[in-house]
Formats: C-alpha cells, sequence, structure tokens
C-alpha cells in the first residue's frame, strides 16, 4: 500500500465511524446474504458484534501507517476465530461485505481508486490472519 492509499482509507473510514452503528448494521445484513453459512458463528449482541468490529477497524487503519504494531494483535484475533469456527474461506465473503458498506456509506466519494486501496489494505490483513491462523497452504487458496 502506499501512504496515499493509506490516507484515503484513514480519510474514508473518519466519514463513516460517525455511523458506526448503522455502518456495522450494514456490514452483518450484507455478510449474511451473501454467505449465509456465517450467520451461526454470531450467537450474542449483534449492536455489540457491531461496535467490536468497528472498534477493530478503527484500531487496523489507524494502524496502516505503521503495519507491524497491528499484527500481533491481527494475530491473535485470527487465531480466536478458529475456535468460533471461522474458515479460510470465510475471509472473501467478509472482504466484499465490507467494501459493499464502504460503498453504501460514503456513497458518491467512494471511487475506484478508493475501492483499491481497501482492497489492497483488506487483502494485506486477511492474508496474514489466514496464514496465521492456518498456515501458508490456507493462505494460497
Amino acid at each position: 500500500m502506499t501512504p496515499d492509499q493509506i490516507k484515503g482509507i484513514q480519510e474514508s473510514f473518519a466519514k463513516v465511524a460517525p455511523i458506526s452503528d448503522e455502518a456495522a448494521a450494514l456490514f452483518y445484513g450484507r455478510l449474511f446474504e451473501i454467505a449465509p453459512s456465517v450467520a451461526p458463528l454470531f450467537r450474542g449482541d449483534m449492536r455489540e458484534q457491531g461496535r467490536k468490529l468497528m472498534a477493530t477497524l478503527a484500531i487496523v487503519v489507524n494502524g496502516l501507517s505503521n503495519l507491524e504494531t497491528i499484527l500481533p494483535a491481527a494475530s491473535a484475533l485470527a487465531k480466536r476465530h478458529v475456535a468460533y469456527g471461522v474458515t479460510a474461506g470465510d475471509y472473501g465473503p467478509v472482504g466484499e461485505a465490507l467494501l459493499w458498506t464502504l460503498e453504501r456509506g460514503l456513497g458518491a466519494q467512494w471511487t475506484a481508486e478508493l475501492a483499491a486501496a481497501w482492497a489492497a489494505a483488506y487483502g494485506v490483513l486477511s492474508e496474514f490472519m489466514i496464514d496465521e491462523a492456518y498456515g501458508r497452504t490456507a493462505a494460497a487458496e
């Protein structure tokens, strides 16, 4: 990721943060629509789950300039997700739902360049998390 991509991600997330409850609801609604098999993995209060999602995204987005600072937490999160029943294949729909949500949240401010930046960031992080949780062969699939 380039410094300009990181800046764009951070600036766009700052615009979505004020509507974080709505964004989280959009995200999970879309995720369960495109990947209904993951819905049973979520058993608790979805509003609280949405708050955790947005808080985690804020940490990741703010740490993109210094990726090494967030990788240990991303590794631990990936390993916890294995225990919840998350598979390496679940990361694809999550990324799709995230980009869809950001597009809806940002409206006309969502550009092809911004979409590419977010996709790159998600790709780097999800590949790292899959590798940490399942090993290199799963990350390559």
